[in-house]
């Protein structure tokens, strides 16, 4: 009965560390998302597509595009009068993003490097990015992105004044 037992937390063991492996992978994956979001707010950026843009923007809450139905807008009007934060109209959002797209508009891009954000209370990561804007290049360009709750990864930061002053 003690050698089955044994056997059997062994067993249990080996699946367990197992387990542990295969979380390693999922933290290669984090990169290669970051930077896919990021690749996708240039490339909406280019064709002015603003709901793409304000899907892509937002923060460890969710995306600018997302201010919730009627009852869920409802309710943080009410948390507004609190400290919350109240719904952003989506027009306001389409406007924010025209302002981005008109400042990041580019001729081409190249993801330099990725490094993560040290000091975040949840997983944020500094892709670099150089851009070709009116083929003039602007290189070093640092655009944060942070995972929700829910796993997506959004672009938190766009480092326009860096970009406007490199033009």
């Amino acid at each position: 009965m003690i050698r089955l037992r044994r056997s059997g937390l062994l067993m249990l063991l080996a699946f367990a560390s197992a387990g542990c492996s295969s979380s390693s992978r999922t933290a290669t994956v984090a990169p290669v998302a970051a930077q896919l979001s990021v690749e996708r707010f240039l490339q909406a950026a280019n064709q002015r597509d603003f709901d793409s843009m304000g899907r892509l923007f937002g923060t460890v809450n969710g995306s600018a595009m997302e201010t919730g139905g009627t009852f869920g807008c409802f309710f943080k009007k009410i948390g507004s009068w609190f400290g919350g934060n109240a719904c952003t109209r989506r027009v306001d959002v389409e406007l924010r993003m025209d302002a981005i797209a008109s400042i990041i508009r580019h001729d081409d891009y190249r993801i330099a490097r990725e490094e993560s954000v040290a000091g975040r209370s949840s997983p944020a990561r500094r892709v670099i990015v150089d851009l070709t804007i009116e083929g003039q290049p602007v290189n070093a360009m640092p655009f944060i992105v942070v995972r929700t709750g829910e796993g997506r990864w959004l672009v938190e930061q766009v480092p326009l004044e860096r970009i406007m002053a490199a033009r």
